[in-house]
């Protein structure tokens, strides 16, 4: 999808810039930018759900047993 962006002309120069000194363009800059930022806000989506979950199980008193774990059917 191509997308279009209002940016100052002195920015889109000095990203370019920066983003050849990194060997990348600044089209690949941007699109790495936006997977991580879709990525950090999943990651901590997935935080918040597991936080959220914690502590709610019920083991009614049973425990792992070593023994048990480790029997062949």
């Amino acid at each position: 999808m191509n997308i279009t962006l209002s940016v100052d002309d002195a920015l889109v120069t000095e990203a370019r810039r920066v983003a050849t000194t990194m060997g990348k363009s600044l089209n690949q800059i941007i699109r790495e930018y936006l997977e991580h930022l879709t990525r950090q806000q999943k990651t901590e989506a997935d935080f918040d759900e597991f936080a959220a979950l914690c502590g709610q199980g019920n083991s009614h008193g049973w425990k792992f047993n070593r023994d048990e774990l480790h029997e062949r059917a």
